[in-house]
């Protein structure tokens, strides 16, 4: 299981997050693929609770018609918003496709964020089966909550930038 090391979120931490996002009035772009309608619904359903937790309001959620797609839509995202969190989930076939859709979806992501310098929460799923994507999208007796976790990371890095920048 991926989840090994993954760092605990505790309230304080949440408590600190939230007070930090209310001070800059961020605003968050939560782009989501339409692919594996079950996996989305949960990473999404992640990505709100815990933008729910921090008290964070003013979230739109954007629907990119795949994981190839997610850079190009995050990228317009990012000029407009103050964080961005992509989700997706790309699950391994029988053919090259996977990985080219996987590559080119990672990479993409780091180049919006390094070009634009805006925090983009990296919630690509990149399974072999669709057992591993449910067991990471957060729902009912799901072992890990990616779209949670890619909110809580991007939210964290905006509030650095803020930091640094002050």
């Amino acid at each position: 299981m991926s989840g090994t090391g993954t760092p605990e979120i505790d309230q304080s931490e949440l408590a600190a997050l939230a007070q930090a996002a209310k001070e800059q009035d961020l605003s968050v772009a939560v782009v989501a693929s339409r692919w594996h309608e079950v996996v989305m619904d949960g990473l999404i359903a992640g990505s709100k609770r815990f933008f729910d937790q921090v008290s964070v309001t003013d979230v739109t959620v954007i629907r990119a018609p795949g994981s190839f797609e997610l850079p190009v839509i995050a990228s317009h995202a990012a000029q407009r918003f103050d964080v961005v969190v992509a989700l997706g989930v790309v699950i391994r076939g029988g053919t090259p496709h996977f990985d080219y859709v996987c590559s080119a979806a990672t990479e993409g992501l780091s180049q919006v964020a390094l070009g634009t310098g805006t925090p983009v929460g990296f919630g690509l799923l990149t399974c072999d089966d669709e057992a591993q994507a449910i067991d990471r999208a957060g729902l009912e007796g799901s072992k890990e909550d990616k779209g949670f976790e890619a909110s809580h990371a991007a939210l964290a890095a905006a509030v650095e930038i803020a930091a640094l920048q002050s």
